[in-house]
C-alpha cells in the first residue's frame, strides 16, 4: 500500500475545501445575524440633526476664527488662530469622509454633493481623488498589492518595501518610526498635493471641473484673505502654522486605524469580518474621543458597518464584541497614547528591514489556504 502521510490527495482536498466553505457558509450566516441585529436596533438610522449640528458648530468656529483673523491684524496671536484653523479644518474632513460612506443622509447623490463641498471648499482636497483611495483602502485593508493606505512612499508599511530603499530615502526608512511625529506636519501638505495632482491626470474624471472650481476658490479666498491682513512674514508663518497643526492632527488620528495591525499577504484567503477585524484597532476614551477623532476611535465598528452614522458606533461596538467573542475573532482596542506608541514601534521594526531582514511576527499568524 502507497503511504500518504504528510501528502494531500484528491480526497482529503476535496474533504479539506468542503470544510473551508462549510465554515464560511457558517460565518457568513451569523454575520447575516449581527448585522440583523444592527438594523433591528435602528443602527443604521440617519441621524442628520446631529450632523447639522456638528456642521453649525463647525461654521460659527470658522467665522470666529475670520473675525479673530481681521481684529488681531498685527498680532503673533494670529498664530494661535492658525492652530484653530487647523483642528477646524481636520473637523471638516471628518465630515466629508462621513458623507463619503453615506453617514449623512439615505441618498448617495446628496451626500457625495456635501461630501465633494465639504472636502473641496472646505478642506482643499479633492472629493473624486478620496473616494478612490478610500474605497479601495475599506475593500482590502493592509492587503499588500489591494490597500494603497499602505503603498510605498514617504514611509514603508512592510519588509519588502523596506529592504529596497536604498540612499537618502533608505536612510530615512531605517529611522521612519522616530521621525514618525517630525514627519506629521508634512501630512497637510501631502494630502493637498497629492490630491490636487490627481485632478489633473489624463483620464476621464467625474466632477473634475467642479473640484479645481471649488479648490481654486477656496486657494484665492484663504490666501487673498490671509495677504491682505497681514504683513506677508506674518500670514506665510500662519499658513504654516495651520497646515502643520493640520498634518498632525490628521495623521494622528488615521495612524492609529492600522498600522501595526497585521499585514495581509496578496495571496490570503479571509472572510469579510477578519478582514475587517482583524487589521482594524480601535481606540478606547468613550465620547470625548469619538468627538476628538470624528468617530475614527470606532475603526472596526466603522468598517463593518461603514455607513453607519456616528452617534450610533458606540453601541454597534458591543454588538461586534459580543461577536467576535462568540466566534474567536481577535478584537483589539488600546488607549490612544498606546496606540501610537506601538505605530512607532512597528514603524521601527519595519525601518530595520532596510539593513537587515524583518518578518512581522504578527503577519506571519495571517497566512491561510
Amino acid at each position: 500500500m502507497m503511504a500518504t502521510d504528510g501528502l494531500a490527495t484528491p480526497t482529503s482536498r476535496s474533504l479539506r475545501s468542503a470544510a473551508v466553505r462549510e465554515e464560511l457558509t457558517k460565518r457568513t450566516r451569523s454575520f447575516t445575524e449581527l448585522a440583523q441585529a444592527a438594523r433591528v436596533a435602528g443602527l443604521n438610522n440617519r441621524t442628520r440633526w446631529f450632523y447639522l449640528a456638528v456642521f453649525s458648530g463647525l461654521v460659527t468656529a470658522l467665522a470666529g476664527a475670520v473675525t479673530g483673523v481681521v481684529l488681531l491684524r498685527d498680532s503673533w496671536f494670529e498664530l494661535l488662530i492658525a492652530g484653530a484653523l487647523g483642528v477646524i479644518f481636520t473637523q471638516f474632513a471628518y465630515l466629508g469622509h462621513e458623507a463619503s460612506h453615506r453617514q449623512v443622509f439615505t441618498s448617495g447623490p446628496t451626500n457625495d454633493a456635501v461630501g465633494r463641498i465639504l472636502s473641496t471648499f472646505f478642506v482643499g482636497i479633492s472629493y473624486s481623488w478620496w473616494m478612490n483611495k478610500h474605497t479601495r483602502h475599506h475593500g482590502n485593508p493592509n492587503r499588500v498589492g489591494k490597500d494603497p493606505d499602505i503603498d510605498p512612499g514617504t514611509v514603508v508599511f512592510t519588509a519588502e518595501d523596506a529592504a529596497a530603499s536604498t540612499g537618502v530615502r533608505g536612510w530615512v526608512i531605517r529611522r521612519q518610526g522616530w521621525l514618525f511625529f517630525p514627519l506629521l506636519p508634512l501630512v497637510g501638505i501631502d494630502l493637498h498635493q497629492r490630491s490636487i495632482r490627481s485632478l489633473f491626470v489624463r483620464r476621464p474624471l467625474q466632477g473634475r471641473a467642479l473640484e479645481l472650481t471649488m479648490i481654486g476658490l477656496r486657494t484665492v479666498l484663504y490666501l487673498g484673505l490671509l495677504f491682505w491682513l497681514l504683513p506677508p512674514g506674518m500670514a506665510f508663518a500662519f499658513l504654516g502654522v495651520q497646515l502643520a497643526v493640520f498634518g498632525v492632527y490628521m495623521g494622528g488620528s488615521f495612524a492609529p486605524n492600522h498600522i501595526g495591525m497585521p499585514i495581509v499577504p496578496a495571496d490570503t484567503r479571509l472572510d469579510f469580518l477578519e478582514k475587517q477585524v482583524l487589521t482594524s484597532r480601535n481606540v478606547s476614551g468613550g465620547w470625548w474621543m469619538t468627538a476628538f477623532m470624528g468617530g475614527l476611535n470606532y475603526q472596526i465598528e466603522h468598517h463593518v458597518f461603514p455607513s453607519m452614522p456616528r452617534p450610533h458606533l458606540a453601541k454597534a461596538r458591543r454588538l461586534v464584541r459580543a461577536y467576535c467573542r462568540e466566534h474567536d475573532v481577535l478584537y483589539t482596542e488600546t488607549s490612544l497614547h498606546e496606540a501610537l506608541a506601538i505605530v512607532v514601534r512597528h514603524m521601527n521594526d519595519v525601518g530595520l528591514a532596510a539593513s537587515r531582514t524583518f518578518r512581522c511576527p504578527t503577519a506571519a499568524t495571517m497566512g491561510r489556504p
